[in-house]
């Protein structure tokens, strides 16, 4: 077993850290949030009390962050730079959704330091990283995958290797980005078909078993009452934010301008978050789009 630090406890980080205690790994964990740390201790982690700490001394440190900024403070430019203190061969294994180039920058000072740093973003949300289900998309190399695939299993049941540093980001732009327009069409849909008067249950049923069957309607339904454990059943608590995929979105439209790729749908989801969060949903679950619609009525 391994010894692995873990940076970032939240809605996301939290449960990815107990999943790797609960795989038997020695896991040393810190947060700015005191109470994040104990969930984890309380599973059988140890309390790091800087993040220094957490990635001394270990064979792996996974970090799960806001932004790229932050990312790149922690690593390179901050007060104390973790690239400072980590142990020759430690892999640094940075699941947070940030830009490709932030990515890429890091990773290559990195390497001109001898230290390996990989990106591996993950879908699958906060139930995913609860159940140990996320899908990883990694930017490393054949060596660096094949070191980090064992540790990611224990959090994640789809390990995808999307090529080098950087690839796995630009694979979390293009899936959000197309979760983003799932999700705004499959509002849109069941909102026409209740304001005609039809049960969003049963419309959501029929379009499961036709040709508009999605993600969002077999798992993560937008409207109320519909399906059970999902945040549209609890007033839209919990889950991913609509001030996240907001963010994610602006990262898929700098990915879209550099690569000269149109992204029209995408650009026109990422205006409909931001009208809806400017109403002051940004702390919403973003299916709450929903009610953008309803409000639009």
């Amino acid at each position: 077993m391994a010894t692995i630090g873990f940076i970032g406890l939240g809605n996301m980080g939290g449960p990815m850290a107990i999943n790797l205690v609960k795989a038997g790994h020695s896991v040393k964990a810190f947060d700015l949030s005191q109470d994040a740390i104990a969930k984890v201790v309380a599973e059988g982690g140890a309390a790091a009390a800087t993040a220094s700490e957490a990635a001394t001394e270990v064979d792996f440190l996974v970090t799960m962050l806001p932004a790229g900024k932050h990312v790149e403070g922690l690593m390179v430019t901050g007060d104390a730079p973790l690239f400072d203190v980590v142990a020759d061969g430690t892999l640094i294994i940075d699941s947070s959704t940030i830009d490709a180039d932030t990515a890429q920058r890091v990773a290559a000072i990195g390497a001109d330091r001898g230290i390996n740093f990989i990106d591996a973003p993950v879908s699958g949300g906060v139930g995913g990283a609860v159940a140990g289900t996320l899908a990883f998309m990694v930017g490393a190399s054949d060596e660096q995958f094949a070191k980090a695939k064992p540790i990611l299993e224990c959090m994640g049941k789809n390990i995808f290797h999307a090529g080098n540093n950087g690839a796995g980001q630009i694979a979390k732009c293009c899936n959000n980005m197309l979760l983003s327009i799932l999700m705004t069409g499959t509002a849109e849909a069941l909102n026409m078909g209740v304001n005609n008067g039809l049960d969003p249950a049963v419309l959501s049923e029929i379009m499961k078993q036709s040709s508009g069957n999605n993600w969002t309607l077999q798992v993560y339904n937008p409207v109320p009452g519909v399906m059970e454990g999902v945040p549209s059943s609890n007033n839209y608590q919990g889950g991913f934010q609509v001030d996240l995929m907001y963010k994610d979105l602006g990262l898929a439209m700098e990915v879209s301008q550099q690569s000269a790729s149109p992204t029209p749908m995408g650009s026109q989801a990422r205006a409909l978050f931001n009208l809806h969060k400017a109403k002051g949903n940004g702390g919403l679950d973003f299916s709450s789009v929903y009610r953008l619609y309803q409000d639009e009525a």
